[in-house]
């Protein structure tokens, strides 16, 4: 059996090996039209900021390697041009010496990823001007900051690269600008939790320039100017672009194989395309999202591998499947670390779902052990049925961990209300007796019950038309002097059985407190003497997080980028 693949990296090199593992005899050739076979593409904005020194650290394998421990032959620089599916051949370019030649192949495997999103804008082609996808991108952008040491940047696009790259040339002690048409950060997130991705950012002195659109670029003063729609222009020693990626499927196209979202290629469960003994993988196929159903692009390292290794046990003559993917992701954002599975809120409303959504905000470990630190979980169910949908998590330590065992939960179709039952690991340095994720199943537990009902930061506008509703903080003085909702009455918890003749009776009350426990067992109080209660879901310190971010995102649109 003679196997052609198309394109390295993670779907293409982990068919390869998979392949050679399941059969010794195959022939198995890979071009690869970059100099890199595989490569740790997550890790290249690591390397422009130093925090890998070394560049051959990004490199996983090289041919060399691939081809004496696995015998497969590893066509670097060589690009394939046609595929020509009724005679069962490939042309392909030498990009060294520009000879053409045709092969021919039993299967086909297409892994050509995806490639930076190039707007058809004014100036896209000048040289200070850069995309990172590969390890050439890389080096070229490493290359240029050693030989100019640049003083500033605006990155155009806020999702994973954008901010990994944000970080790592603010480390090296530039002036950071990001700009973007849509008004958040990383589109995986709902807008409430991604504004503590946003303050981080700030904090870290990176500007946000968001809900702009760029409309092009020119060369001006040693530097680019970035030019804004209806406002005025930026001005950086270099920029990147990192608007997204669009699949590389101009080959698949011309071979006339069914396309999908996006121009990628349709593959059913077992990564066939359309067209007989074509298989493809990666960031170029389109799947099914796992808890939505709906045909979905997404670019991560995990599903490719995973796809691989399907089109490899199905080309050996099993069948294996491809069940979807649920988009799990983590990122470090300076010291935070934020992580999401599944569907967010924003998306699953719009598939159709109706949903309901708790926020909490629990310590890492046992709050009697030092050094814990706050996480802010948001986890998203179906009403009625309590599927478990998705989850967000924001925070320092042990935000990866809870984002895997929620990952975990939703693959395994467990309900969320059965997160409360889950058996988790406990010690003081890690975690406690009564885990986050076990205190979001209870939360979710006491909704279903009717023991807990709650009000959202949409509601607000509503509940201040209200005028018979009771608006209770129930913090300390301390507390509320601090900071409050205006509206609000204050009476502390502690002393809301001695005062509860203060709160009006008859009248349903909104309560709210710094995290949300507290003004849940005022509620608790409240409802035992006959008052009908709604407890804010998040607490005062999300909602401030949020309410300020978006001041700050309004200020800047409206004024002219005071970021």
């Amino acid at each position: 059996m003679k196997v052609i693949i198309v394109g390295g990296v993670a779907g293409g090199a982990t068919a390869a090996a998979r392949i050679r593992r399941l059969d010794e005899h195959a022939e198995i050739t890979v071009f690869e039209r970059s100099g890199y076979i595989s490569y740790a593409n997550c890790g290249l904005p690591y390397y422009i900021g130093d925090v890998i020194t070394d560049p051959e650290e990004l490199t996983l394998q090289t041919p060399e390697s691939f081809f004496k421990r696995f015998r497969i032959n590893m066509k670097i620089h060589h690009e394939v041009i046609s595929i020509y599916p009724d005679r069962k051949t490939v042309l392909v370019k030498d990009l060294q010496n520009g000879v053409t030649f045709e092969e021919n192949y039993d299967k086909l495997i297409l892994s050509p990823g995806a490639k930076p999103t190039q707007p058809k804008l004014p100036g896209v082609g000048i040289n200070k001007l850069f995309t990172l996808r590969t390890v050439e991108d890389t080096l070229r952008i490493k290359e240029y900051i050693n030989k100019n040491h640049p003083k500033s940047a605006v990155l155009a696009g806020g999702g994973f690269i954008g901010l990994e790259l944000a970080e790592n040339l603010r480390e090296l002690g530039m002036d950071v600008t990001i700009v973007q048409r849509p008004k958040q950060l990383m589109n995986p997130f709902d807008p409430d939790m991604a504004s503590m991705i946003h303050n981080e950012m700030r904090k870290h002195g990176i500007k946000l320039v968001l809900g702009y659109t760029v409309e092009g670029f020119k060369e001006k003063d040693n530097g680019v100017e970035i030019l804004l729609k209806d406002n005025p222009s930026l001005h950086a020693d270099m920029v990147v672009l990192a608007i997204g990626v669009t699949p590389d499927t101009t080959l698949a196209k011309e071979a006339g194989l069914e396309l999908g979202i996006k121009g990628s290629i349709v593959v059913n469960d077992r990564m066939e395309t359309s067209v007989p003994d074509i298989y493809a993988a990666g960031d170029a196929v389109q799947i099914k999202h796992y808890v939505t159903g709906d045909d979905a692009l997404i670019s991560l390292a995990g599903p490719a591998n995973k796809q691989g290794r399907i089109i490899a046990d199905n080309i050996c003559g099993g069948d294996s499947r491809y069940l979807g993917s649920q988009g799990s992701s983590v990122i470090k954002v300076f010291d935070m670390t934020a992580a999401t599975t599944g569907v967010n809120e924003t998306n699953a409303k719009k598939s159709g779902l109706k949903v309901d959504t708790v926020i909490l905000s629990p310590m890492s470990h046992a709050g009697y052990y030092p050094g814990g630190k706050v996480m802010t979980m948001k986890v998203v169910f179906e009403k009625e049925t309590y599927r478990l949908l998705g989850a967000q998590i924001i925070g320092y330590e042990g935000v990866d961990k809870r984002i895997d065992v929620l990952a975990t939960a939703i693959h395994a179709g467990l309900k969320a209300l059965q997160l409360k039952d889950l058996d988790l690991s406990y010690a003081p340095p890690y975690s406690s007796a009564k885990d986050p994720v076990n205190m979001a199943g209870f939360m979710i537990d006491n909704i279903a019950k009717g023991t807990l009902k709650q009000w959202h930061l949409e509601d607000m506008d509503k509940i201040f038309k209200d005028k018979s509703a009771v608006l209770l903080d129930v913090r300390t003085i301390g507390e509320f002097n601090r900071g409050h909702i205006n509206g609000f009455k204050n009476i502390p918890v502690d002393e809301l059985r001695e005062r509860i003749n203060e709160v009006e009776k008859e009248k349903p009350v909104y309560l709210i407190c710094q995290s949300g426990l507290r003004s849940y067992i005022a509620s608790r109080i409240l409802e035992g003497n006959g008052y009908e209660t709604y407890n804010f879901s998040g607490g005062f310190r999300f909602y401030d997080a949020v309410v300020n971010d978006r001041a700050l995102i309004e200020r800047s649109y409206a004024c002219g980028m005071d970021y």
